[in-house]
């Protein structure tokens, strides 16, 4: 039951090196990625699957030196958007069309639209609001890898400039915002692993509005 591979999950303080996640299986998480929504369809962020040692050993220090950036097989950066701009969104306008029997004036308008709101504004909000999009997507990157047993760690804990430089991301237009180790628990030397989950109940969290 999918509830119960959430209550299996939990952030992965120590992975075992010696494990590697097969490749269907982050195929299968990259593709939950790419799948998640987002606002207006743009997708306004990219994903790095690294697999590279030499780089995660680049990335493990600027990232408060988390074993699980090296000792995880896969690493997954998300990296967004610095800005909207007009080429960026024509660019998911035209795949709209090509994919859906051509441009037609509501699809045009809506896009349209779109910039007439996102570009005017400040490039730090567009970011921002690009940064939420790629958190949407980390959700469903957590759930597929709970689904299929294998063990991750949302990091936002590290220096994104220093990410930035070692994957030459500014140059791409592009800023890191949250790493994803994918790998296999250690049986040991994980002070979280014995600890029960703890979540808020139901009747602190929700209110249901009939």
């Amino acid at each position: 039951m999918f509830l119960d591979k959430l209550q299996w999950r939990y952030a992965v303080k120590k992975m075992d090196p010696a494990k590697v996640v097969p490749e269907d299986k982050v195929d299968q998480i990259v593709e939950a990625v790419r799948m998640a929504p987002t606002s207006s369809g743009l997708q306004p962020f990219e994903l790095l699957v690294v697999t590279n040692t030499e780089i995660r050993e680049q990335i493990k220090p600027v990232s408060w030196n988390q074993s699980q950036i090296t000792d995880g097989s896969h690493l997954l950066v998300f990296a967004v958007w610095d800005n909207y701009s007009a080429e960026r969104i024509d660019a998911v306008t035209q795949q709209m069309a090509d994919e859906r029997g051509g441009m037609n004036d509501m699809l045009a308008g809506y896009y349209d639209n779109l910039k007439k709101m996102y570009l005017p504004r400040d490039a730090e909000e567009n970011y921002a609001h690009a940064a939420r999009q790629a958190y949407i997507a980390l959700g469903f990157a957590l759930a597929a890898a709970a689904e299929l047993e294998v063990d991750s760690t949302p990091m936002e804990g590290f220096d994104p400039k220093a990410v930035d430089e070692i994957l030459g991301l500014k140059e791409k237009g592009l800023r890191s915002v949250l790493l994803l180790p994918l790998g296999y628990r250690a049986e040991e030397g994980d002070w979280l692993a014995s600890m029960k989950k703890v979540r808020k109940p139901a009747a602190a969290m929700v209110t249901r509005v009939d």
